[in-house]
């Protein structure tokens, strides 16, 4: 009777440990990372007989943990991966609304602006429509100031998440470290009994550091598990949790360095960052917000460049030649805020090196880097940041200063001395929208006129014309010293007669006196080809015959013809610069002639426009795969609370038939006692 009592007590016993593991199932069945439980039965060893082996009950062998590892990890995977594409997207499609906006944007300042002086050189005399073109200019200087101080926002946000990121990171890296010890010596592993809820934790911790960074994790013994970065940098070994730091990078100050601390040493891991919300946000940084600030920049700078050479060779309300309108982009403070030190460069690093805009018809939006090598850093290469490829090399002359040319931009090493491995951050349009402003005051100083004019005189016997001249420039384009002709204030010094000496030649006089003309020195003829229109001047700044100003004669002039070429003293209602100012805002000027402002701005706004609708592509992609992952995952480790209360059923059945057991066993005790009674 005892072996049948001691049948019933083991189904008892084992099929209440049965039922609380059903009823921890259960229970936890919204638990985050809670793998489903199951109780694992055995039958005990059987009493041999003569008859043969008599079965001894059941006991439990161990509370089994129900997880598949392949799909773990691609749970971990998969959660990586969508964390990267879901934040990459929320940045993209908040720089996108920025740059797309009807009022955030720049397309709408920029027209406003250049259609304002197109509607002012209908009436150039006019002070309402001079203070137009004053407020429109103001505004577009406001919306390149506030759309650069919205990207510094943004990279300030985005260094702060970084840096959130980052701090959690090592929360859950010691979490990791002290579950690992934990299970390592939870009691009974030895003999195989597992401590599964530790495990579901440090999974759930784990799948949580995923959704930060990506990382690979290898078990190793005492059932624990290693950590590390994709580049293989250890970041939990056992019980041990290295610290993921970020500084201030040596190179680039407006941007994060992480380093990995492990015991009391620490290296460089930045490149090893990837994946998780960190990876999307370096992305964001590195291939979107970096290159728009460049873009932003360039398109600031060609504003100001082409607006600033058209205006300086007008003529004001005054008569005064015009100047500057938007602030000058090669200003020496300018120059050296192009150029940015590593911090790390050896001693005394007193290089001095700067950047100047020649051309902005040719510069591009691009970044990069100045390295120096060699015993004394005599060698420089200068490296496309983006590519890595290296544009420009060759060595330094002694002494100083050197100069590399590039499309749009020189870069001066003016002096200094230079160590091998020390570097500097060439960025030509980096800061420009934010240094952009307007230098004009006044409506009278806007330079809607040419300040050059001709004349024919009333007793030429031909039928020969002068243009109204074009003005090419008030300085020497290359020496920009100004140019002699436009020395005196509201004078063109000299005036000039071009005086036909036959129908087919002619001679330039000084005409200071009309009556007296002299010849210029050296003197200056030429000869005239009916039927086309002969330019007078020389174009190429190093001839002698340059005079800032071209003027073209056309038809068929007669010997002793006359044509006076003289400073527009009195043409305040000369709207010629105005014409070409306003002209300026449909002008291919950009991308080696081939786009207007608007156009590369349009080209911004699409790049960014489209990587964001690849973003949300890629995360909807990363979303269905997450999905899919999350649920074969519950299929293997989730709670079925049906599959659940189907067992709890089956084994209070298997319960109480067990109780029933001992009962019938009781019950022939009783009766056999009773047979000796």
């Amino acid at each position: 009777m005892a072996g049948l009592i001691n049948i019933g007590l083991t189904g008892i016993l084992g099929h209440q440990s049965a039922l609380n593991t059903t009823g921890n199932n259960i229970t936890n069945a919204n638990t985050p990372g809670y793998s489903r439980q199951q109780t694992v039965f055995e039958s005990q060893t059987g009493i041999t007989t003569g008859a043969g082996t008599i079965g001894s009950g059941v006991s439990v062998s161990e509370i089994r943990r129900i997880t598949d590892q392949f799909v773990v990890n691609q749970l971990r995977s998969d959660t990586s991966l969508f964390s990267e594409q879901d934040t990459l997207n929320t940045e993209l499609t908040r720089l996108d609304n920025l740059l797309g906006g009807e009022s955030t944007g720049l397309n709408n300042a920029l027209n406003n602006f250049f259609s304002s002086i197109q509607s002012a050189a209908e009436d150039p005399a006019a002070l309402p429509q001079r203070q137009m073109v004053l407020s429109e200019a103001k505004g577009l200087v406001n919306r390149f100031q506030s759309l650069h101080s919205e990207f510094i926002q943004q990279r300030q946000s985005v260094t702060g998440q970084m840096q959130a990121a980052t701090s959690d990171v090592n929360s859950l890296l010691s979490s990791i470290a002290e579950l690992n010890l934990a299970i390592s010596e939870s009691p009974g592993i030895a003999q195989g009994n597992m401590p599964n809820d530790l495990m579901d934790k440090r999974d759930e911790k784990i799948r949580e550091l995923s959704k930060l960074i990506q990382v690979k994790v290898t078990e190793v013994d005492g059932n624990q598990v290693n950590v590390s970065l994709s580049g293989g940098q250890a970041l939990v070994v056992g019980g041990q949790a290295s610290q993921l730091l970020t500084e201030t990078s040596a190179a680039d100050p407006t941007k994060l360095d992480f380093k990995l601390k492990t015991g009391n040493r620490i290296s460089g891991v930045t490149d090893q960052i990837i994946g998780g919300a960190l990876g999307g946000l370096r992305t964001f940084q590195n291939k979107v917000l970096e290159p728009a600030f460049d873009q932003l920049g360039r398109i600031a700078l060609a504003v100001s460049d082409k607006v600033n050479k058209q205006h300086s060779i007008g003529m004001d309300l005054e008569g005064d030649l015009g100047g500057l309108f938007f602030t000058d982009i090669n200003t020496r403070a300018a120059q050296l805020d192009r150029v940015t030190g590593n911090e790390n460069n050896v001693p005394p690093n007193d290089g001095v090196i700067s950047v100047e805009i020649t051309n902005t018809t040719d510069l591009q939006a691009r970044s990069y880097n100045l390295r120096f090598t060699g015993a004394n850093g005599e060698n420089f290469d200068l490296i496309d940041a983006e590519t890595g490829e290296i544009v420009r090399q060759g060595q330094l002359p002694d002494p100083l200063p050197a100069e590399i040319e590039m499309p749009g931009f020189n870069v001066h090493i003016e002096s200094g001395s230079f160590q091998d491995g020390d570097s500097f951050l060439v960025r030509p349009t980096r800061n420009a929208a934010a240094n952009m402003d307007l230098q004009i005051n006044r409506e009278e100083d806007l330079a809607f006129a040419t300040p050059i004019q001709a004349e024919a005189d009333m007793g030429n016997t031909g039928n020969g014309s002068i243009s109204q001249g074009t003005m090419l420039s008030t300085r020497n384009p290359l020496t920009n010293v100004p140019l002699d002709e436009f020395s005196q204030r509201g004078q063109l010094s000299p005036p000039l007669m071009v005086r036909f000496t036959s129908g087919s030649a002619y001679e330039i006089l000084d005409a200071s006196d009309p009556t007296n003309p002299v010849a210029l020195t050296p003197p200056v003829t030429g000869t005239f080809q009916p039927g086309v229109s002969n330019k007078l001047f020389s174009e190429d700044p190093s001839d002698p015959n340059y005079r800032g100003f071209q003027f073209e004669i056309s038809g068929n002039p007669e010997a002793n013809d006359v044509f006076m070429i003289s400073y527009n003293s009195d043409g305040v209602s000369d709207n010629r610069n105005a014409t070409l100012l306003g002209g300026l805002g449909t002008v291919n000027t950009m991308n080696g002639g081939n786009q207007s402002f608007s156009e590369a701005y349009a080209g911004l706004v699409e790049t960014v426009g489209v990587t964001t609708r690849q973003s949300q592509l890629d995360r909807d992609a990363g979303q269905a795969l997450l999905e899919q992952s999350t649920n074969q995952w519950e299929s293997v480790s989730g709670v079925n609370l049906d599959e659940e209360a189907g067992r709890l059923i089956q084994y209070q059945a298997a319960y109480n038939a067990s109780a029933k057991v001992m009962s019938v066993a009781q019950d022939l005790f009783d009766t056999l006692l009773g047979t000796f009674n």
